[in-house]
């Protein structure tokens, strides 16, 4: 019996986050970006349960009361953290013989460019505390919840710069990817994208801030439609290579462009990852960054809305999460049915 990766739009128990705090690269910014994080964890508890991680769970329990979130639905786990980027550091969730399994990768900042010490022990400590349900396995390979796409039924999404960064599982080839993703995921098939990317990322092209696969299939991806945009180009190859995608059918994918975001620059004019692709879908609803651009904001809304039909389109205000070169998918890590005690 084979394990399989779950699509994330299957039901779930909760979404793992965690909170910003003195020590993590939010210490400047905490009144702005703490706002965001009560947001989207007011947001879930509507249709599921929060996971919440924080070095001090009475300083984050103060601080959501007075954010009108029910937290009779919210876990607090006291854990010591380096950043709040659950996407990468959180368990990976496989059915394996009608049950799920939590797959432990290895988590090294990025391709070691970040402390990560703390949060490559989130998930053991987790499963520890009794906060996760099933059996957990480590695994002695490199990578984040943000580089894959599944649609649940054997097809993984994702980019030759990320999985094949040499500061991630440099003793692998392609094919060795391949077969590792096919062991531990799964996976029946792997679609690599050669093209696309973000300035100000620092996940070496997650395909997360790219491109997502939806139900049906149909591929929502991250559009330029502005010719003198310095990402014009390598996003154009990016849906040719999408347009050449053939879903498990043989049929050609349904492609929905996101609509291109107004630049977004730091205060060193550093340029941010902006991206509409980085929403969460949860129960019942998508979740969709939003970055005070009216026109587009409520564009990708609807885009997002035609790949999800019957669910609630909720948008929040993410800007703030770029600072750090995030978004909202970034931030959290669903878990699927059978996670949560």
């Amino acid at each position: 019996m084979n394990p399989r990766l779950s699509a994330e739009w299957e039901v779930q128990d909760g979404v793992l986050l965690a909170w910003p705090h003195e020590d993590t690269d939010w210490a400047y910014m905490l009144d702005d970006v703490r706002p965001v994080f009560a947001e989207i964890i007011l947001r879930i508890t509507r249709f599921e349960r929060v996971v919440l991680v924080a070095p001090s769970a009475a300083s984050a329990r103060n601080y959501l009361a007075g954010s009108g979130i029910d937290l009779e639905r919210v876990v607090i786990c006291e854990l010591p953290t380096n950043d709040t980027w659950a996407r990468d550091f959180g368990p990976i969730t496989v059915i394996f013989n009608g049950k799920p399994v939590l797959l432990d990768f290895g988590f090294n900042g990025w391709g070691l460019k970040f402390a990560a010490n703390h949060d490559n022990l989130i998930s053991k400590r987790l499963k520890e505390l009794g906060a996760l349900t099933p059996n957990l396995k480590t695994v002695g390979l490199i990578l984040e919840g943000g580089s894959i796409e599944s649609d649940g039924l054997g097809t993984i999404l994702t980019t030759t710069e990320c999985l094949l960064s040499p500061n991630r599982n440099p003793q692998l080839d392609k094919s060795e990817v391949e077969q590792a993703l096919a062991a531990l995921l799964g996976a029946r098939r792997v679609l690599w994208l050669n093209h696309g990317f973000l300035a100000g990322d620092d996940t070496d092209s997650h395909i997360d801030t790219l491109a997502r696969i939806c139900p049906g299939n149909t591929i929502v991806y991250t559009a330029c439609d502005d010719p003198r945009d310095e990402h014009y180009q390598a996003l154009k190859l990016m849906e040719g290579e999408l347009a050449a995608f053939r879903a498990p059918d043989g049929s050609p994918y349904r492609l929905i462009p996101l609509p291109w975001p107004k630049a977004r620059f730091d205060d060193q004019a550093h340029r941010l990852p902006a991206t509409y692709a980085n929403f969460l879908v949860i129960n019942g609803a998508v979740l969709v960054p939003a970055y005070r651009d009216e026109e587009k904001d409520g564009l990708a809304m609807e885009c997002i809305g035609q790949a999800f039909p019957g669910r609630e389109v909720i948008g929040i205000d993410c800007l703030p999460l770029l600072e750090q070169h995030g978004s909202l998918h970034c931030v959290t890590m669903q878990l699927p049915q059978g996670v949560l005690p």
